[in-house]
């Protein structure tokens, strides 16, 4: 069973920078794709970012291309989202997440497991 543990979310003021982590165990050497989602106060969750484990494809949505870099580093299991130029638009709760090649790494349901999500506030 793949569990998944979050940290580095916090307050930061508009333009400023913050890198979330996700510490992974079990048997990861099963997923295919690790990816971020968000979910600000009354909207539905979003997809933010997404990682293959081969190959290290990386995907982006539109609102954050440019700006955020997801990476990881699999000697740790160990997933990054570096978040610069915050925007107050990027509040939310930030969910780590992970599937084992299943669907489509932009939807929710293509994944198997997730973390407990940790707050973003990027305040002005």
């Amino acid at each position: 069973q793949v569990q998944l543990v979050e940290s580095g979310g916090g307050l930061v003021q508009p333009g400023g920078s913050l890198r979330l982590s996700c510490a992974a165990s079990g048997p990861t050497f099963s997923l295919y794709v690790m990816g971020w989602f968000r979910q600000a106060p009354g909207k539905e969750r979003e997809f933010v970012a997404a990682i293959s484990w081969i190959g290290s494809m990386t995907y982006y949505a539109n609102s954050v291309k440019g700006r955020f870099t997801i990476s990881r580093d699999s000697a740790k299991n160990t997933l990054y989202l570096h978040m610069n130029s915050l925007k107050p638009k990027d509040t939310a709760v930030y969910y780590c997440s992970a599937n084992r090649g299943r669907g489509n790494y932009y939807y929710t349901t293509s994944y198997d497991y997730w973390g407990q999500g940790t707050q973003v506030t990027v305040s002005s």
